[in-house]
This record gives structure tokens, sequence and C-alpha cells, in this order.
């Protein structure tokens, strides 16, 4: 059993030790968090950033959604903000939101409030936090085109307010400091008819319906689109379709989903990726980006550590 959490400061959240990730990421996969804390608002967090030793290493998570966490699980603090940190404010035609809050919620928000522009979010699975981290975006649109400005907190627990500009945003990309915590965003929309806003975010789930594997553990694009291909395209193209590893399989509806059928691990659906962009660079000479972030340590890791680390049982 983990002492870390003896290190740790009290805070007003709930902070659980060896934490199974499976639980707590679409993909159903990934060895334990040694300690996961979810703070209950932006100043639990604050104060409990400000109080916690550097050498401790910490992991922001939203959904899960697009995270894949290696078998051997995380040493360290999980910071889990989507349990608590789901505020939802309007004013005018702009909400404040939560970095907890799911991104579908905030379009259906939007809707019920009459308010245009953010139809694009009920099509991304996740939430503000890790839109805002890797600048989401589908059917047309990105965080970047919508945030007003963005509340963080680093490592120390200092808070930072910056726009889309001042982050750098680009496609999939934020170049947020790595340490940032995002915790709120204030979104700008526009007034709008709701019944053309609710015809468009049914076209957008349907679409998505369509297009996408549903009711199976996946973790949503797996690879960034090279400009000008498709990656899916390339995918394709480099007969990767249906490619299996184990309980990992590249989805046969859309090749840039990867699915765990099944008892997969998180070794599996790694070393499936891997080999689509082998196959890949191979074939068409380009090399895809990973969209999805992985993160934790292998079984062999932890093998290695003299100090015996922590253990899930």
């Amino acid at each position: 059993m983990t002492d870390l959490i003896n290190r740790l400061p009290q805070t007003r959240g709930e902070m659980t030790a060896l934490a199974p990730m499976k639980n707590h990421t679409w993909f159903g996969v990934g060895g334990a968090a040694e300690v996961m804390f979810s703070p209950v608002d932006h100043d639990d967090l604050a104060a409990f950033l400000a109080a916690t030793p550097d050498d401790i290493p910490l992991y922001p998570i939203g959904a899960g959604s697009n995270l894949l966490v290696r078998d051997g699980g995380l040493p360290g603090v999980v910071i889990n903000t989507s349990t608590h940190m789901k505020g939802l404010s309007q004013d005018g035609d702009t909400l404040t939101v939560g970095a907890g809050i799911q991104d579908m919620d905030v379009a259906r928000a939007a809707a019920k409030a009459g308010l245009e522009g953010l139809e694009f979010l009920i099509g991304i699975p996740g939430t503000v936090g890790g839109g805002l981290r890797m600048n989401a975006g589908a059917y047309g649109a990105e965080f970047k085109d919508v945030t007003i400005t963005a509340t963080a907190l680093d490592r120390n627990g200092v808070v930072h307010h910056a726009t889309p500009d001042d982050m750098g945003m680009a496609y999939r990309h934020s170049g947020a400091p790595s340490d940032w915590i995002f915790t709120q965003a204030t979104l700008q929309a526009r007034a709008g008819d709701k019944d053309e806003i609710r015809a468009r975010m049914k076209d957008i789930v349907a679409s998505r319906g369509d297009a996408q594997p549903r009711g199976v553990r996946t973790g949503g694009s797996t690879f960034a689109n090279p400009a000008p291909d498709k990656a899916w395209q390339l995918i394709d193209a480099a007969g990767c379709r249906g490619l299996q590893n184990g309980k990992a399989m590249v989805s046969d509806k859309h090749c840039n989903f990867l699915i765990n059928t099944g008892g997969a691990s998180a070794r599996d659906i790694e070393e499936l990726g891997e080999n689509v962009r082998a196959r890949v660079k191979a074939n068409s000479g380009v090399e895809l980006r990973w969209e999805i972030r992985r993160i934790g340590l292998t079984p062999e890791d932890m093998d290695r550590q003299d100090n015996g680390a922590f253990h899930d049982g």
C-alpha cells in the first residue's frame, strides 16, 4: 500500500489511494493511479498545488476520452477535474464553464439558452479542460474559435488567465505550459434560433453516429490529420482497416479509431497504434502524430524501480 497519500495536504475534495485507471478512461484499460484527487473547486485545487511537494508527479485528467494509461499505472497524483468542477453560468452571449463539464453538456446548455456557435461541442467526447489542452475541434470549429479566456493554475497554485493567442492555439495543439491545469473558460456564442440550433446539433450527432464506432471502448480519433491528408485515408491505404493486436483492433467503421474489443491491455492498444504508424510511414512516407495522450509506466518500468514505487494488489 502506498504511503504517498500521507505526504499530501488535507483538502476538501476526495483523495483515493490506488485508483484503477481502467475505471476512468474510455478505453477501459490501465494500471492504478497511486493517488487520485478530485478537487471540489478552483480554490481547493489551488491550495493543494501550493502545498504539494515538487517531487510528486501530477497528472490532470477529465473524462479520460482521449487518454491511454499504460498497464503499470501512474506514480504520483491523478487530479480528476471531472467529478466536481462542472459549473456553468451565462452572461449575455457568453458562457463561463468549469473545466470538468462535458463538452456536450455545454452545447446543450447553449442551445437551451438560444445561443449558437457552440453546436460543434456536441460532437466532441471529453471535457472543457481537455478541449483547452489540445484545442479539440470537430465539424469545422475548434476551441480556439470560441474561447475568450481560459483560467489555469500552475504547479505552484498560481492563477493564470490566457487567450487562445496567448496559448498559441493551432490545429489540435495548445502551447500552454505543460504544468497548467485548466479550471474554467469563458466561451463566446451569439444569439440564434433555438430550433435551428437544435437541428444542427441533431445533424452532428447523426453524422457522428454514421461515421464513427459506437457502443465500443475507444479513445476517439487516434492520430491528428496531417494536412492536407486525412489520417483515416492514409491508414486505410496502408491496409490497416480491421488490423488487430491481441484484443485491440483498428475499427472497421472508421480506421482512425482503435477499439478495445474486450480484455485488451494498454500495451495491446499502444503497440497496435505504433504498428499503424509504421505501416503508414512505409506506404505513404507520412509520419502520423498521436492525438491520444499516452501516460504512465509499463510493467517493465515497474519491475525496474528499485524503491518499490506502489502496487495495486
